[in-house]
């Protein structure tokens, strides 16, 4: 465990009274991108961190993620890659954000499922910039406002800012000295709806083992009503099949019903019929008689 954490930032939360085991994932110093950063700068790198959150994903032991994060930002892909992964797992996800969460670790932080941020921590939002060799076309710029245009929209969709409120403080002029963009400090960030709620470790432990029980009440609950539903759909069937049994046995007593009402009214036709026959002889016999004595 003291090795895990020494050489990634991370470790496991084990509570015994809960029993809960919570993955704790810090990013910190600089988000690496695609070229190694010089050995002297701390830095968060996603080849470490994206396997990581892959496997607590598939882990049946895991049964939540708790995320530090105290970040200048760094690299745009990099960071999106973080922030869509943690955004994208099942299991309860808090972040806290402690000293800062600048640039793109604004997406992180509002990635969990609930944010919190310490009183004192800061968060800067400004625009795109690149190092290197920039084309002044303007092909650069609107290349410059799908990259701003897929942060905000993260943004927007994980926390309760709105798409022209978090531009607006992304193009501000008029707070940062040497630089366009906004700072917002604790309190602001959740007056301004980027972060949930302002609160320190306590608080965060407290909301992600709540987030899991919370979980784990709505499954049994689903796993009940999935069996009750199992069983409902068994007696019907029962009760079906009873039904088909009991109208068989019907349509059976009244088709032998028939066929008995059928022999009795076929008797009783032949013996009308043999009377008939007797009573003409009997006339024919008379009639017969009665002129022999006349002659």
């Amino acid at each position: 465990k003291d090795k895990k954490i020494s050489e990634y930032g991370q470790t496991v939360l084990e509570n015994g009274k809960r029993d809960h085991k919570i993955h704790l994932l810090s990013i910190i110093g600089e988000i690496e991108g695609h070229e190694c950063l010089p050995q002297h700068n701390k830095t968060t790198k996603y080849e470490h961190v994206l396997p990581q959150l892959a496997a607590i994903e598939d882990s049946t032991e895991i049964d939540g993620l708790l995320i530090l994060i105290n970040t200048v930002g760094g690299d745009v892909e990099a960071g999106l890659a973080i922030a869509e992964m943690i955004a994208s797992l099942s299991k309860p996800t808090v972040s806290l954000v402690l000293g800062g969460s600048h640039s793109i670790g604004v997406p992180l932080a509002v990635s969990a499922d609930y944010s919190y941020i310490v009183p004192s921590a800061t968060m800067i939002i400004h625009p795109v910039r690149m190092n290197g060799t920039v084309i002044g076309v303007t092909q650069t710029f609107e290349y410059f406002e799908k990259i701003q245009d897929r942060i905000i929209n993260f943004v927007v969709a994980h926390s309760k800012i709105d798409y022209n409120s978090f531009k607006a403080l992304m193009l501000d002029t008029n707070q940062l000295a040497k630089d366009v963009g906004s700072i917002l400090v604790g309190e602001e960030t959740v007056k301004k709806g980027i972060i949930d709620e302002v609160g320190g470790i306590k608080e965060a432990l407290a909301k992600i083992n709540e987030m899991i029980e919370d979980k784990e009440r709505a499954m049994m609950q689903e796993a009940e009503a999935e069996s009750s539903n199992q069983q409902e759909e068994a007696e019907q069937g029962t009760e079906n099949s009873s039904r088909k049994n009991s109208a068989g046995k019907t349509t059976a007593a009244k088709n032998t019903a028939a066929k008995t009402t059928a022999k009795t009214t076929a008797a009783k036709t032949t013996g009308t019929k043999n009377t008939g026959s007797k009573s003409n002889d009997e006339k024919n016999t008379g009639t017969k008689s009665t002129g022999s004595k006349k002659r």
